[in-house]
């Protein structure tokens, strides 16, 4: 495990400790999961090796149908997903989990925006659009501030 406990408080010894103080202890006390999804296996490595350094629950998808199948829904605290995947593609995705989970964050990290596809997730809610190769401090730094958002809701 990357992260040690020290008197009930998470060490994240590769990201600054300020910012990730209170991202597990939110205004509810809950831990919450972080969904990712990706088509790209090395995306989803690179993706679950930043949120497992920062200390955070989490689990990665191949496809929007395996998370949707997972059960997972329910207990997602923010949603990371690429645009463009075989089968739903992530803007049918977002269309999807708003309809069951309206105030979920969905962050889009993507190496495929156009005009199009920008306007149709910023008109579903995204909270964010991101572009592959993603900035690991900006893509925590959204993060954080997405389920902060979220908390306030």
């Amino acid at each position: 495990m990357l992260n040690q406990r020290i008197m009930g408080i998470l060490v994240f010894p590769a990201y600054d400790r300020p910012v990730f103080e209170g991202f597990l202890l939110m205004a509810d006390s809950t831990a919450h999961l972080i969904v990712g999804v990706d088509d790209d296996f090395r995306v989803r490595e690179c993706l679950a090796s930043l949120l497992e350094s920062a200390g955070l629950f989490f689990v990665v998808f191949a496809s929007a149908e395996e998370f949707l199948r997972s059960g997972k829904l329910a207990a997602a605290g923010c949603l990371i997903t690429d645009v463009r995947m075989p089968g739903m593609n992530g803007i049918e995705l977002q269309h999807q989990v708003r309809s069951e989970r309206p105030e979920l964050p969905c962050i889009f990290v993507s190496g495929h925006f156009n005009e199009e596809t920008r306007e149709m997730a910023v008109a579903g809610g995204a909270f964010a659009l991101m572009d592959k190769p993603f900035d690991p401090e900006a893509l925590l730094q959204t993060l954080h501030q997405a389920m902060q958002d979220s908390a306030l809701d």
